[in-house]
């Protein structure tokens, strides 16, 4: 026969006493200590080489300090048993994020496209939009269209037909003041009106230097002689293979939000953004439009 084996407590279950529920030590809490019958609020937890111990304050302001034993205090008349409070904002998890750093909304089926649209010189420029604003704009129903050249711009604006429900946002590369783009943006704006095309652009002679050097790893980008290729030079100074496709892909890959970009590039996106979607509606909820 097989031994069976037996509690060596008999004491009936009904009569064991039952296990006092645990509480976390948090700030303010007031219990009375079971010996001592000393009651005031929980002011501080520690950690010691004898174990962990609450310090307590009674209403004259009085301080003691109590091991944290099983069954060693009260809460309203209850017998309980003391435990490390919980970490300050724990339960609480951090909204989440895009790349942009915008709160991420609850996952939704993309909305139809909006009349609007945003066109976006250079198309390494409007990969590194779709990266660090794709979730943004898929959310808001915004199409990014890649525009080939600038040169093409007024014929662009005038097929597409801007209207103040249909807004149109175009970011171009390296426009300054007194340049031929320059010239054509302010052409643009006064035939159409602020109000319908917004036409802003970035600061950088390629868009590779919107990323910040250290995310690329990197002390700085190098620079380029007047004349020559800039991708071409940046990629020689660098000893990178002068496959600037390759080395697009590089930079592009070391993007993670846009704690990695230059506050040069990120207060014109958002000002497209804004101009598209401000006053512009949307449809319905469904398969965003490519």
């Amino acid at each position: 026969m097989r031994a069976r084996s037996y509690d060596p407590d008999l004491t009936p279950p009904w009569k064991r006493p039952r296990a006092a529920p645990e509480v976390p030590a948090d700030p303010g809490l007031v219990v009375e200590e079971v010996t001592t019958g000393f009651c005031g609020a929980v002011i501080r937890w520690e950690k010691t080489a004898e174990g962990p111990t609450v310090t307590l304050e009674d209403r004259f302001g009085a301080h003691r300090v109590f091991p944290m034993v099983a069954r060693g205090f009260l809460l309203e008349g209850r017998e309980v048993t003391l435990v490390r409070p919980k970490p300050a904002g724990a339960g609480k998890r951090a909204p989440a994020r895009t790349a942009s750093g915008s709160v991420a909304a609850p996952r939704a089926r993309a909305r139809v496209a909006r009349a609007g649209r945003i066109f976006v010189e250079g198309r390494h420029d409007a990969e590194l939009v779709e990266r660090v604003w794709g979730d943004d704009l898929r959310v808001e129903g915004v199409v990014v269209e890649f525009l080939a050249g600038v040169d093409d711009l007024p014929s662009v604006v005038e097929e597409f037909g801007p209207t103040p429900d249909a807004r149109l946002g175009v970011l171009v590369d390296h426009l300054v003041p007194g340049s031929k783009e320059w010239r054509i943006a302010e052409a643009v704006r006064a035939a159409h009106g602020e109000e319908v095309v917004l036409v802003v652009g970035h600061p950088f002679v390629d868009i590779w230097a919107a990323v910040k050097p250290a995310a690329v790893g990197i002390p700085a980008w190098p620079e380029v002689p007047r004349g020559q290729d800039w991708k071409t030079g940046v990629c020689r100074a660098l000893g990178w293979p002068e496959n600037t496709g390759a080395a697009w892909q590089r930079v592009l890959r070391s993007v993670r939000d846009y704690r990695d970009l230059d506050p040069g590039l990120l207060g014109p996106v958002e000002h497209l953004i804004d101009h598209v979607t401000v006053g512009s509606p949307a449809g319905p909820v469904g398969e965003l439009a490519p």
